[in-house]
């Protein structure tokens, strides 16, 4: 099966540290499809916490993964995150979209910590219609180092980037398509990955506030292998299992409170630094979701409702879609190559 017209699907890429996914949606409908899904695992340390350690590795997988979703065009979706990205809402006077074009970079200065000569800007006016003296902007500054080193990999693949997009924004139009009724209230979505997790905090479905830790599923098996004497292989099992373990639990213990405290931190910043409220529940996504018990334990440690995000909740599938993949164990690895797929590009 080839896929289809340029203007008609959208390939969305998701470069992992320990898998590369491929989504690939058709939106000549009157609503989004989802078409085909890839999954293929990358070599170990090929990237490390988002940095390519092995550039050759890592497009040589990528070409595997389109390949396997018969994907034809060159033409690709993908998205930067990590430390070296900054979103923050910030209130300007109201003007023009071009006047705010032309107010943006001196409002980055007062609130990136990058050198300005050194950074991609962008922006979006969050309440156009507004009649008040000031309008809410939402403002993201990627230092370009990262998204050129990001579309370089591309390159190496033989591949057009498109749209590069922010991870946490494409986390967001996934999830806002199929839990609608989160984007009311404060909530946190948090991306459980290999190396990173990713906490993401909305407010009325509006992003306020992103924060990476260093803690991800590969901490959890590595703790499995160290503290409980288990195979790489026995840990892996236990990680993506559907059953409890009593070796997981002081695992989850240890891990989960890193994760914890890091929501905690990230909630206070915010509460201390706007009008934003408690977060009324969180919603899991990523590898990590999947560990046994560990969304007990952060309901049980947060006092709040803690469950897993479903990026297939209200997206139609076509039938194959999935091909030979167990639906339970790979939903929650596709948040983010969803939302990137769901860009239509022009």
């Amino acid at each position: 099966m080839a896929l289809f017209g340029r203007n008609k699907t959208t390939v969305g890429l998701d470069i992992g540290s320990g898998l590369i996914k491929v989504a690939v949606i058709d939106h000549s409908k009157r609503e989004p499809e989802l078409v085909r899904v890839t999954v293929t695992p990358l070599l170990a340390d090929a990237i490390v916490e988002g940095e390519v350690m092995d550039p050759g590795i890592v497009a040589e997988a990528i070409q595997t993964a389109l390949a396997s979703a018969e994907v034809k065009s060159k033409d690709v979706v993908t998205a930067v995150g990590g430390r070296d990205v900054i979103i923050k809402k910030i209130q300007i006077e109201r003007v023009k979209e071009q006047q705010a074009r032309e107010l943006m970079r001196w409002e980055a200065e007062q609130h990136v910590p990058f050198d300005m000569e050194s950074v991609e800007l962008d922006f979006q006016i969050l309440d156009p219609d507004g009649s008040g003296p000031e309008m809410n902007v939402l403002l993201v500054a990627a230092k370009r180092e990262l998204v050129e080193s990001k579309v370089r990999v591309l390159t190496d693949a033989g591949l057009d980037p498109v749209i590069v997009d922010v991870e946490s924004f494409a986390l967001h139009n996934a999830f806002e398509v199929n839990h609608p009724d989160a984007m009311r209230g404060v909530v946190g979505l948090l991306n459980i990955g290999h190396d990173v997790t990713n906490i993401n905090i909305l407010d009325d479905g509006v992003p306020l506030l992103t924060r990476d830790l260093t803690v991800g599923t590969r901490r959890f098996r590595e703790d499995l292998q160290r503290e409980r004497g288990l195979s790489a292989d026995d840990a892996q099992q236990l990680v993506q299992g559907f059953d409890r373990s009593p070796h997981l639990e002081s695992v989850i213990e240890t891990r989960g409170e890193e994760i914890a405290v890091g929501i905690e931190r990230a909630t206070a910043f915010l509460e201390q630094n706007s009008r934003g409220g408690h977060v009324r529940a969180i919603y899991t996504c990523g590898g990590g979701s999947r560990i046994p018990g560990l969304n007990e334990m952060l309901a049980n440690r947060l006092r709040v409702t803690v469950q897993q995000a479903n990026p297939l909740a209200n997206l139609k599938v076509r039938d194959g879609a999935l091909a030979s993949l167990v639906t339970d164990e790979i939903a929650p690895l596709l948040m983010l190559p969803i939302g990137l797929a769901l860009r239509q590009v022009a």
